[in-house]
């Protein structure tokens, strides 16, 4: 299964794979549980819940007994691209197509692949809408490790990856080892760098304070300086040493569709309906729509 599973994900472009075994994370349901009492989740309500789920992927699928975790490169020259002044940035990852429905076919695809031979497998995919402790999956996976502002950073790709699972109904012959020798050391870059101080400890985010939540979820009462971003927040990720080494992305699915250095803020307040549909409806852009984006400028 390990092996087979390697080479078809490869084969179906995903940069990354690996493949852990069902348990309960105790451990983090203790700190998530704690970084709830403390309101961090602010209009995120959804984090609230299904939360024997969160922490146990068993449950998300009945007779699940592993987890098979994916992921991809996105990383492109918007990547850390913006000057000092730009006022209108946007998320790298966002200037692609929607990484849900890419990914997503990409899982199924590499179900299919696999049901082929192995007949009784069977399994449901996940990307970033499920009560999936996917960051921890990921690093039980053997992919990398969590970093100090809460990503997922992997030695190849840095935190430029975005992830997916396949929760399985069959033990594998071989599964990953977390990652040994690699970390963060002492480095606080990101810490410092997040012009809003929403890191308030390491891995521990006030999404009231993020740019990210700030711009995409449930708006705020108070509005707040967003420092020229109008669609999510590269802050904490630009300054990462390994993001700075870290290999473009080679999939073609994630090739950016637009670069929002070549948008004014006049072409934005300007913009129609008609014409955000037809220039960004295929990407995360979409699920802020136009109006939420001039309000953020």
């Amino acid at each position: 299964m390990f092996n087979t599973g390697n080479k078809v994900a490869k084969m179906v472009g995903f940069d990354l794979f690996g493949i852990t075994p069902c348990k309960h994370f105790a451990i983090n349901e203790q700190a998530y549980l704690d970084w709830l009492s403390k309101g961090y989740n602010s209009t995120l309500e959804y984090m609230r819940r299904n939360l024997d789920k969160r922490f146990n992927p068993s449950l998300l699928v009945e007779g699940a007994k592993s987890v098979i975790v994916c992921g991809v490169s996105y990383k492109s020259e918007i990547s850390g691209g913006y000057d000092s002044q730009d006022r209108a940035k946007i998320a790298s990852y966002a200037c692609n197509r929607d990484y849900h429905k890419s990914i997503k076919k990409m899982l199924q695809t590499l179900l299919k692949e696999l049901q082929k031979i192995y007949p009784s497998l069977e399994g449901r995919a996940f990307v970033d809408t499920a009560p999936l402790l996917e960051k921890q999956l990921a690093v039980e996976a053997g992919l990398g490790w969590i970093g100090k502002q809460s990503l997922l950073i992997t030695p190849q790709y840095g935190s430029y990856v975005l992830l997916g699972e396949l929760v399985i109904n069959m033990e594998s012959d071989k599964y990953s080892k977390p990652l040994n020798g690699v970390g963060c050391g002492e480095c606080r870059r990101c810490l410092e760098a997040c012009p809003t101080q929403a890191i308030v400890s390491p891995m521990v985010i006030n999404t009231a304070k993020c740019i990210s939540c700030r711009t995409i979820e449930a708006e705020q009462k108070e509005r707040g300086d967003l420092h020229g971003w109008i669609f999510g927040c590269d802050e904490c990720q630009n300054c990462c040493p390994y993001n700075r080494k870290a290999l473009g992305h080679t999939n073609e699915r994630f090739n950016p569709l637009f670069d929002p250095r070549e948008i004014s803020i006049d072409d934005w307040k300007q913009m129609s309906a008609k014409e955000f549909e037809e220039r960004f409806g295929t990407t995360p852009l979409k699920r802020a729509g136009l109006e939420r984006i001039k309000r953020n400028i």
